[in-house]
């Protein structure tokens, strides 16, 4: 595990209508998002590895498909700076990730049909008013990279 990295597996209550996850709880995290997001990937595509000075991320991979995630503890400070891990999630392993900040981050659809995901980040994109810098930095950009799939 990476130090700061909380992983919640989901649990999915199904009947014959179909199923109910809770995916957030106020009562269970400090955390607080600022806004909301969902993404759809098709397969094979890659987003990352990049990560955020200030800003945390709280994803929610509960399907349809699956990516594989894949976390780098990239913060001098951490006790398990270097630490790399990856794991899938999605239809097959419904789980929230909460990433906070220094923790490099990317992810694969590995679903033929894609895959979709929500993300709940604990800052607003580019600001109030999408006035301010883009709090990323995009690993996936420099060939010299350590941060590889």
């Amino acid at each position: 595990m990476i130090e700061g990295v909380i992983i919640k597996t989901l649990k999915k209550f199904e009947d014959e209508r179909g199923w109910v996850s809770e995916i957030f709880r106020e009562d269970e995290t400090d955390y607080r998002p600022a806004m909301a997001y969902a993404s759809y990937s098709r397969n094979g595509v890659v987003r990352g590895p990049h990560e955020h000075v200030s800003q945390s991320d709280f994803f929610c991979f509960f399907g349809p498909g699956n990516f594989m995630m894949h976390l780098w503890d990239n913060r001098e400070s951490s006790p398990t700076c270097g630490e790399h891990m990856e794991m899938e999630v999605g239809e097959n392993n419904p789980a929230t990730i909460t990433i906070p900040p220094g923790v490099v981050h990317g992810y694969k659809c590995i679903s033929e049909a894609g895959a979709w995901y929500v993300n709940m980040p604990d800052e607003l994109y580019a600001g109030e008013g999408k006035k301010e810098a883009v709090d990323e930095i995009r690993h996936e950009s420099d060939p010299s990279s350590k941060f590889k799939f």
